[in-house]
Formats: structure tokens, C-alpha cells, sequence
């Protein structure tokens, strides 16, 4: 972790106009084509979701607006961010939270990450991670997710990316679309960077 001193802070000028709003939280949603991934999952045997998770994390990593946090006033830069998802069993309607680093290889994620949800029998387990590292995901695979919000404390500050989905859609080619809802904090982050975050996951997806 580096801290950025605001006087050479790009952002500076933007950052200090949305310090000001009590509520700087935006959410947006937006398609993804998962058809190869879902294709690369099944063939690999492993989850869909975990390996989604995988790639919206590294997706983040590589837009660089992404890295910056914000603690009371303070920046400070993350060299990885660092996924914290919910999970739920077969059968059981009480979800809790697996949080792991991402490493550098998706199938390998996957495999960890469903290791460390089974042998979990915590709500939720703390980490070496600072708060600002994380990034949430969650999921609700009953139905298409349009739009989400989650709760969270009334801290302006908070720089804890919130991302969501539900379930595919296939249409009548056999394409797979998912709906991905982003809530992030205007101080940090703008329409720009979830382009471009969107731009580096359909990167991501098509090159598997």
C-alpha cells in the first residue's frame, strides 16, 4: 500500500467536488457476453460464479482508477484488490462470506476458492486485508438482476467496490448474457472507469 498525497493527486479537482455530498455512491448495470466462460467453466468442472468473480476482480486490477481508496481524506493506492464473496450451500438458505486473494490463474482460483468455502464454518473469517483491499461480490441466481443496491454504513469514504449479478439469459443464437451491476463511490471512480473495467472484463472473457 502507497499513500498518494492529494497535492499531486490527478483526481484532486474532482475528488474535493464529491468529498462534499454526504451519499457519492452510483450504481450502474450493464451485459456481458459469458458465453465462452461458461463454456471454459463446464469443461474445467468448475463453478461459473467463482470463476466470474475471478475475472471482475482482475477486470478492476487492470484499469488503474480502480487501485485508489479513500480513508477519511487520506489516499492510498493497493497493489491487488482482493475478492470477498457470499456463498451458500446446497439446501440451506443462510449464506456466508469467503474472502481470498485472487493469485494469477483462474482455475486455480476457482479450485481455492471452493476449498476455502467448504472447510468454512464461520458467518465470516477475518483476514490480513484492510477493508479498502476487498472487493463484494454477490449473487442471486434465481432470476436476471436489472439493478442492485446493497446496504452499507453512512461513511461518504467508503471505497469497497459492490458487484452483483443474477442469472444468465441465452438467447436464440446460444449466446449467454449476464446483467452486472456495479455500485462504486464518485469520489474514486467514474463513468470512464466502468468503461473501461468493462472494456478489460470482455477482454478478459473473449480470450479464453
Amino acid at each position: 500500500m502507497t499513500e498518494i498525497g492529494l497535492d499531486n493527486w490527478p483526481r484532486r479537482d474532482r475528488y474535493g467536488f464529491f468529498k462534499g455530498m454526504s451519499w457519492p455512491f452510483w450504481t450502474v448495470t450493464f451485459p456481458v457476453d459469458v458465453t465462452r466462460l461458461r463454456r471454459w467453466t463446464r469443461e474445467r468442472g468448475v463453478s461459473f460464479y467463482r470463476a466470474m468473480v475471478y475475472a471482475v476482480t482482475k477486470a478492476m486490477e487492470r484499469v488503474e482508477a480502480f487501485h485508489y481508496k479513500d480513508r477519511d481524506g487520506k489516499i492510498v493506492r493497493h497493489d491487488a484488490l482482493v475478492p470477498s464473496f457470499t456463498d451458500l450451500r446446497p439446501g440451506s438458505e443462510d449464506f456466508y462470506i469467503v474472502t481470498l486473494e485472487a493469485g494469477d490463474d483462474m482455475e486455480e482460483f476457482c479450485r481455492r476458492a471452493r476449498a476455502a468455502s467448504e472447510a468454512q464454518d464461520a458467518f465470516i473469517t477475518q483476514g490480513p486485508w484492510a477493508e479498502d483491499e476487498l472487493v463484494y461480490f454477490t449473487c442471486l441466481p434465481w432470476f436476471p438482476v436489472t439493478a442492485l443496491t446493497n446496504e452499507r454504513d453512512l461513511v461518504p469514504w467508503d471505497s469497497v467496490p459492490r458487484v452483483s449479478w443474477g442469472r444468465y439469459t441465452t438467447d436464440t443464437a446460444g449466446r449467454d448474457t449476464l446483467l452486472v451491476s456495479l455500485e462504486l463511490n464518485h469520489r474514486l471512480l467514474d463513468g470512464v472507469h466502468a468503461g473501461r473495467m468493462f472494456e478489460a472484463l470482455t477482454d478478459l472473457l473473449e480470450a479464453l
